[in-house]
Order: structure tokens, then C-alpha cells, then sequence
């Protein structure tokens, strides 16, 4: 009985010094594991990505960080998903992941791309000025946040160029609510869509038009000192442009472009040689 006992226990320690080893054992490999499980997905994502399979390139970067979110791996495979997402148009989906980059890993030395990738995904989200302005905020929001935080960087810079172009696409809207408020002589509302883009788009390609729209609703409304002052304006900075010359107009209806005067003599005499030669 004894013996059987003494039996009994030996091979209760000897399966339990097993199962400690296997145990161990099977801790080792499962970290091992990890780690090859990581870089086998990174390394698929890159190459879907080169394959053009966008969809599947983010899910194996997704894949990354839930294995270790812990890595340095996890923040590139956020951006790499993202990056994946935008080349193929797939903003909603890139943004998602921006988001979450900039939420998790805020001091990761990539959050300026993150910012500027963001602003960009917004930028190409613009289709028409006319419509649904959200697109158009978000992406100035995101521009000038990168310039402030991020000032000394190639983004910031590219920032800076878009910003212009945002603005442009701004005050063509408000140029265009103005003249539609100008068809439908509600002086008042198409006034201040004008005045909008000379106090606070003056660096656009609009401006030259909206001073000139000024100087033609303060005519209409009897206010000539008012437009008087706007042609001032206009012809101070912009005197070589086509509107400065339709505002001279509005005050000499008689007024005739030297230019279109030139062309008008020019086309005269062509008609004369013309019917000389063959008459």
C-alpha cells in the first residue's frame, strides 16, 4: 500500500514538473509567435498594398496593432492602414483611422503626417463649393492646426498652398450667393456676400470682382460717394484689370475699353480693305 502511494505521488510530481515545463514552453513559443505573427501581417499588408488590394493591405495592418498595441509597429500600422485607405479614395475609412492615431498615440513623432493626411482626406472630400461646406471647414481646421503646431515641417508648407486654394473656393461661394442675391435686387444680403470676400479673402482671385460688385450695388442705390470709394480702391491696387474698367463704366455709360476700341478699328478697316479688293 505504501509502495502504491509512493507511486502515486512520484507520477503526480513527474506530470506536474511536465506540464510546468510544457507550460513554459508554450509561454515561449506563444511569444515567439507573436512577434512572427506581427511582422507576417505588416508584411502582407505591404504587400497588398503594392498589389492595389487596399482593403485587404488595412485589414493585416489593423491586424498588427490588435496583436501588440503596445509596439511601435501599432502607431506606423494605423498610418499605413490609412495611407492604404487614401490611395484608393476610401476618405470616410482613412479618416476613421487618423482619428484613432491622433486619439491613441498623440506625442508619436508621426502626428504631423497624421494632421496633414487628415486635412488632405477632408481637402479631396470638397466637390462643390456650393453645397455642403463641412469638408471645406474641416480641412482649413486641420491646415491651419498643422501650420500653427507644426510650422517648420514640408507639411506645414503644402499647408500653407492649400489654404490659398480652400480661400479661393470660399470666396467664389460667396461671390456666387452674391450675384444671385444681385439677379434678385436684394441689394442688402448681396452687399455684405461682397464685402465678405474683401475683408476676409482679399488675397483670392475674387476680390478683383467683388470690389467692383460694390461699386455697382452703391451706384444702384444712390450711395456714390460709397462707390466712388470702392473704385478708388479697385483702381489704386487693380487699375490694369477688366474690372477696374467695368467700374469706370458704371460712372461714364459712354466709356469704351481703349482696347475693344483698338479691335473694333482694326476689324473696321479689315472690312474696308475687303470690299475694296473686291468690288
Amino acid at each position: 500500500m505504501k509502495f502504491i502511494l509512493l507511486l502515486f505521488i512520484s507520477l503526480s510530481l513527474f506530470f506536474l514538473t511536465a506540464c510546468k515545463n510544457k507550460k513554459e514552453e508554450q509561454i515561449v513559443l506563444d511569444s515567439k509567435d507573436l512577434d512572427s505573427q506581427m511582422i507576417e501581417a505588416y508584411n502582407e499588408g505591404l504587400k497588398a498594398l503594392e498589389e492595389g488590394d487596399v482593403l485587404f493591405a488595412a485589414k493585416n495592418f489593423n491586424v498588427v496593432e490588435n496583436i501588440y498595441p503596445q509596439s511601435i509597429w501599432a502607431p506606423r500600422s494605423i498610418l499605413m492602414a490609412a495611407y492604404a485607405y487614401y490611395t484608393q479614395d476610401y476618405y470616410g475609412d482613412a479618416i476613421s483611422e487618423l482619428n484613432r492615431f491622433i486619439k491613441n498615440y498623440p506625442e508619436n513623432d508621426n502626428t504631423s503626417y497624421a494632421y496633414f493626411l487628415l486635412a488632405t482626406c477632408y481637402y479631396e472630400l470638397i466637390v462643390d463649393e456650393k453645397k455642403d461646406l463641412s469638408s471645406i471647414v474641416k480641412s482649413k481646421k486641420y491646415y491651419r492646426y498643422l501650420i500653427d503646431n507644426y510650422p517648420n515641417t514640408d507639411f506645414s508648407l503644402d499647408a500653407e498652398f492649400k489654404l490659398l486654394l480652400i480661400d479661393n473656393i470660399l470666396a467664389s461661394k460667396e461671390i456666387y450667393l452674391g450675384k444671385y442675391y444681385l439677379d434678385k435686387k436684394k441689394w442688402i444680403p448681396a452687399m455684405n456676400r461682397f464685402k465678405n470676400v474683401v475683408n476676409n479673402f482679399s488675397e483670392t482671385d475674387y476680390v478683383e470682382e467683388a470690389i467692383h460688385r460694390l461699386v455697382e450695388i452703391n451706384y444702384i442705390l444712390g450711395l456714390e460717394s460709397e462707390a466712388k470709394k470702392y473704385a478708388v480702391l479697385l483702381g489704386y491696387n487693380y487699375q490694369s484689370s477688366k474690372w477696374y474698367k467695368e467700374s469706370y463704366r458704371v460712372f461714364n455709360k459712354k466709356y469704351e475699353n481703349p482696347e475693344d476700341k483698338i479691335k473694333k478699328e482694326e476689324g473696321s478697316l479689315i472690312i474696308k480693305k475687303f470690299k475694296e479688293l473686291f468690288n
